[in-house]
């Protein structure tokens, strides 16, 4: 099992989540934050951390959800490493307003 990011996080890249990782599993790119399983411990701290609910445990996932698995996968170990928390991305609370939260 691990943790997943998944695609409320576009257009948004809170960081909230980033300041609790004890292990550093977070990266980036231009559009959103991935969780490199391989890296990550499972611990959940960054789940009730992120303000628009995009990180779910694997077997929480809704099934409409489920690929964003092999995306995290795939494209976390090719991006840089987010250890320190960023500032959202521009548009961000907005959003975060249209996701309803």
């Amino acid at each position: 099992m691990t943790t997943v990011v998944t695609d409320n996080c576009q257009k948004c890249r809170f960081t909230d989540c980033v300041a609790v990782c004890p292990v550093e599993c977070f990266h980036y790119d231009d559009d959103m934050l991935y969780i490199d399983p391989n890296v990550c411990i499972d611990c959940s701290a960054c789940i009730p951390e992120c303000p628009v609910q995009a990180i779910f445990e694997e077997d929480d996932l809704p099934e409409d959800k489920k690929h964003w698995i092999e995306i995290n996968a795939t494209r976390a170990p090719q991006l840089p490493g987010c250890s320190d928390p960023m500032e959202p991305l521009p548009g961000a609370l907005e959003r975060k307003a249209a996701l309803g939260f």
